[in-house]
């Protein structure tokens, strides 16, 4: 709110409708990756080989197009190779119980290797007239991308807070011995999380990809960052358990307009890392300062130790 006052005040041409357009395209694949996202930090895990399935996707779904695909079908192909790296990072996590963070690494640094292998670095071009766009118009699509991305936030937003997945998700991240305990099957839970980021990747992959008429086989360098902060600045705990969908989207709004934002006041676009780093290191410090309020007005009142004091 407070962006958005300054804005107003210093520059109102930043509310054009033209603007505002821009930056729904360039955010709703932002937003679909960091629902997913969210499921996964919710669960207590991280994955930070988004950014690498999402350049694989989009190349995935060039191809299917180039081949003469329907547009229905090139999105379904790049849903499906996200949701089978997806499987693939949970079933390791889960079942083989390897640490997310090195699952993941291993992961984005083999998709990134191998697209650059098979692509040799070139960027797919020739793609049908269909595929862009999704067949739409240029004024249309937008509007057409900003409302599967809403669909979406409204699908998961339900799920978490009323159907039996969601209730889970959020045992699985506060505790997993408990949740395992109550009954819940936490490796397939955890599972289940990334297997749908997976598919979400995908399908922002699509939605990105058929923006232009070339796909980058780069795309996707540092999204990772990028998905993983619009979750933590929209309150969700790094550690699992808690957050909502509707944070995570004031989170993507957040962190996408401060660099358009600094351009229309004048500001050098080089401080938009600086300023987003600022304030997820804000996001971080007040959610750890509340979880340590929160474990000591837990603990029992002769356990408590005063500030500054040492157990014996």
């Amino acid at each position: 709110m407070l962006l958005g006052a300054v804005l107003t005040a210093v520059s109102p041409g930043f509310f054009s409708q033209e603007n505002l357009l821009d930056l729904l395209l360039a955010n709703v694949p932002v937003l679909i990756i960091a629902l997913g996202m969210t499921l996964v930090i919710l669960v207590g895990e991280i994955d930070i080989s988004v950014g690498s399935s999402f350049a694989l996707c989009g190349i995935v779904a060039g191809g299917a197009a180039k081949l003469g695909c329907p547009v229905i079908v090139a999105a379904a192909v790049a849903m499906g190779a996200g949701l089978t790296i997806g499987v693939l990072n949970g079933a390791l996590l889960a079942y083989a119980r390897i640490p997310s963070i090195v699952v993941t690494l291993a992961t984005m640094a083999a998709l990134r290797d191998g697209l650059r292998w098979a692509t040799e670095g070139t960027w797919m071009q020739d793609l049908p007239p269909s595929f862009q766009w999704m067949g739409l118009t240029q004024s249309s699509y937008p509007y057409a991308s900003g409302a599967a991305g809403g669909v979406l936030l409204a699908a998961l937003a339900w799920m978490l807070g009323h159907a039996a997945a969601g209730r889970s998700i959020y045992a699985v991240g506060s505790n997993a011995e408990a949740a395992r305990l109550a009954g819940f099957n936490v490796p397939s839970v955890k599972l289940a999380a990334f297997a749908g980021l997976g598919a979400l990747t995908g399908a922002a992959a699509f939605l990105n990809a058929v923006r232009f008429n070339q796909i980058p086989s780069n795309a996707g360098i540092g999204l990772e960052m990028r998905v993983i902060a619009s979750v933590v600045v929209g309150g969700a705990a790094i550690s699992g358990g808690r957050g909502t969908v509707l944070g995570t989207a004031l989170g993507v709004a957040l962190l996408g307009a401060i660099g358009p934002a600094l351009t229309f006041v004048g500001v050098s676009a080089y401080w938009e890392r600086a300023i987003q780093g600022v304030i997820i290191l804000a996001a971080v410090g007040i959610d750890a300062i509340g979880a340590r309020r929160l474990r000591l007005s837990a603990a029992p009142v002769g356990t408590r130790l005063a500030p500054g004091a040492s157990a014996s």
